[in-house]
């Protein structure tokens, strides 16, 4: 793959040369004008009051407080788990609002699409169900689900889905979290001025938050998305900027709410609608993507993605898009600066989230459908607008639609669900271990670079890795969400995703579906062989290219759940070197996973090598070793192998007889 010095991505490449002929800016190039302060960067400013901002640059220097270095630094990052453990959790806490609604008929357009999915969590937020409707059980569901964030004592119900082990070392420590919003508001209540000063307790809120998160907003956002709009399986879609029409009117939805985006999916897909578009002079409406609000249509709809993160402004280019649709969390401000040279419109729709120069039509999920209506409505109007356009001819094919319940049925069948033989595979060393790679992109570093080759060298090395978010639209950009990318595994992962048949990437979903890796951890920890807790697993964490503060929550909730995670790009607190011993070699020995940022990728590959093998060792599994296995013996791979080497344009599903339409 070529790599440009601003992305490895060959869409964006194009798009960022388009950019600078018309002289327009994007976050490419604002990063290179912004310079990172190396003061506040490394975790070393403190502006919690107004007697600062105090800036503690040298040896042994304190705050006009007294604090030191490690209680600046362990507030800054205690703040930003908050931060994004607010975040994550609100977003759950409007879905427990949509499904009441749709359960007393107070949001019309909403259903209960799953209602095995509702009586699962119902039993598990201890809710009667038997002799009741659907309807009645969603409701107390929702009023259940809503009190978790205002629950003052106890622990959240879901803390139950960990293994044993791990809920006692909770509880010993006590971090189980109480409520979602208790334990947000607690960091930021210890963290004013005056209040919590020793690095190592701070740092301790910041792991219960996390967890609230982890195991409480983001893990009901999860559940009720799944009851609401259906549970993922997998399907074929495509992504990257070749997924707009020259012909239609492009309507690009953004952000990170599926409630909205599930309505527009069906508004662009009414008949009445198409026919306007006609109208209009358009052959039909197109619907895309970005971020996560990408992955939770294209899960669940197919819904192509138009890219991740750092392709928002590049979308806009193209001057095809009609309308931007906007909610909440991961949007540029520069969208409307860009918008401006073109005829599209940057629509917001979110009462938490409104843009200067944009265009507000506020979303309400008690008349969902209307509104919906009116966005697609505005986008047509908007067609005949349009001057020249310049659309990539690149996308890829992608398989998306991994549910943790899919894949217990992948692996053991309809009666018979289990994660058994992923351990098996994993004890025979045929799987050296498991990888969750996640996150976004960041400008600071080459966009899509880390993501890419990480995956690729777990690949070679029989990691099974499993993506969400922006990391797992990176790497369907480049072919890895597909079939065709066993050729990329070793013999051992190879042989299993023949068997079962499925990619050797497999995306789970948007950010906040990090909730079912932790699901999948504490089954396959649960199930036997494997020790008796996740920290046991030979498997890793890695958010390579993160920015927000979202990823802090998320990296904190899987070390306080046991697993070892590396963070990319640079450290928030490497200007304290206590604070990092606390989040390594502290977290470890209390919670069994340890937080790492680590900028450079071969290392990044070799420390979580290193570490399954070690996870490995500790087990008594066998030594791995690529060539116990050998080749695969698949046949139709064989062919399709030698088919590909003498040019032919063959896919593994037409090896099969089996169309992509079918598979």
């Amino acid at each position: 793959m070529p790599k440009g010095d601003k992305t490895v991505s060959p869409a964006a490449e194009v798009m960022l040369e388009k950019a600078a002929e018309m002289d327009i800016g994007t976050a490419f190039d604002r990063v290179d004008e912004m310079k990172p302060c190396p003061i506040g960067s490394k975790g070393l400013c403190c502006k919690n009051c107004a007697m600062g901002p105090c800036r503690l640059t040298k040896e042994g220097q304190v705050g006009i407080c007294g604090a030191t270095v490690s209680t600046v630094a362990a507030r800054n990052l205690a703040r930003g788990i908050a931060a994004g453990a607010a975040a994550h959790s609100d977003h759950g806490r409007d879905l427990c609002f949509v499904l009441h609604g749709a359960a007393t008929g107070e949001a019309p357009g909403y259903q209960i699409r799953d209602e095995f999915k509702l009586r699962e969590v119902a039993r598990d937020l201890e809710v009667e169900i038997e002799g009741r409707t659907k309807e009645e059980i969603a409701i107390d569901v929702a009023e259940r689900a809503l009190a978790e964030f205002g629950r003052q004592s106890g622990e959240i119900y879901y803390l139950a889905r960990a293994p044993q082990k791990r809920q006692e070392i909770w509880r010993d420590l006590g971090i189980a979290p109480r409520g979602v919003d208790r334990e947000i508001v607690e960091i930021m209540h210890r963290t004013h001025v005056g209040n919590d000063q020793d690095a190592e307790h701070i740092l301790d809120q910041g792991l219960r938050a996390a967890l609230a998160d982890g195991w409480g907003g983001s893990m009901l956002a999860t559940d009720i998305s799944d009851i609401l709009f259906g549970t993922p399986s997998p399907l074929v879609t495509q992504i990257s900027l070749g997924v707009l029409k020259e012909d239609e009117v492009n309507i690009i939805i953004h952000g990170h709410e599926p409630t909205l985006s599930e309505m527009i999916v069906a508004a662009a897909l009414d008949p009445e609608m198409i026919e306007y578009a006609k109208s209009k002079g358009a052959k039909g409406i197109t619907l895309a993507g970005i971020c996560c609000t990408s992955n939770e249509t294209l899960m669940r709809q197919g819904v192509p993605s138009a890219g991740n993160f750092l392709d928002q402004e590049l979308a806009v280019l193209t001057g095809a898009v009609e309308a931007m649709v906007v909610d909440i969390q991961c949007i540029f401000q520069g969208l409307v600066d860009v918008a401006e040279n073109f005829h599209t419109k940057i629509i917001t729709t979110s009462p938490k989230a409104m843009i200067t120069g944009a265009l507000h039509m506020e979303f309400d999920e008690h008349r969902a459908p209307e509104i919906a209506r009116e966005i697609v409505k505005t986008a047509i109007d908007n067609y005949p607008n349009r001057a020249s356009t310049y659309i990539p001819d690149i996308q890829e094919n992608m398989v998306p639609g991994f549910s943790h319940e899919y894949v217990r049925y992948m692996l053991g069948g309809h009666y018979r669900g289990s994660l058994r033989p992923l351990n098996d595979a994993i004890m025979a060393g045929r799987l050296r271990g498991v990888a969750g790679v996640v996150g976004c992109n960041n400008p600071r570093v080459v966009h899509d670079e880390a993501h890419f080759e990480i995956v690729k060298a777990f690949l070679k090395n029989d990691v099974l890795v499993v993506q969400t978010g922006c990391g797992a639209l990176c790497n369907a950009k480049y072919g890895l969400l597909q079939g065709e990318a066993l050729k990329m595994a070793g013999p051992g992962l190879r042989e299993i995703c023949e068997t079962v048949g499925i990619p050797p990437v497999l995306h789970m979903g948007s950010c906040v579906d990090n909730s079912r890796i932790l699901t999948v951890l504490a089954e396959m920890a649960t199930e036997g062989g494997l020790g008796d807790d996740i920290s046991d697993i030979p498997g890793v964490g890695l958010a390579p290219e993160w920015m927000s503060e979202k990823a802090l929550s998320i990296a904190t909730y899987f070390v306080a759940s046991g697993v070892y995670t590396i963070m990319g790009v640079k450290s928030p607190v490497e200007g304290s070197e206590a604070v990092t011993d606390i989040i390594g070699a502290g977290w470890e020995e209390k919670v069994g996973g340890k937080l790492e940022f680590e900028p450079d990728i071969e290392r990044t590959i070799q420390k979580s090598l290193d570490h399954i093998d070690k996870k490995r060792a500790a087990l008594g599994l066998p030594e791995y070793d690529p060539t116990r296995f050998g080749q695969s013996g698949d046949r139709r791979w064989q062919a399709w192998l030698k088919a590909r080497e003498e040019g032919a344009e063959v896919s593994l599903y037409s090896m099969a007889g089996v169309s992509v339409e079918e598979a």
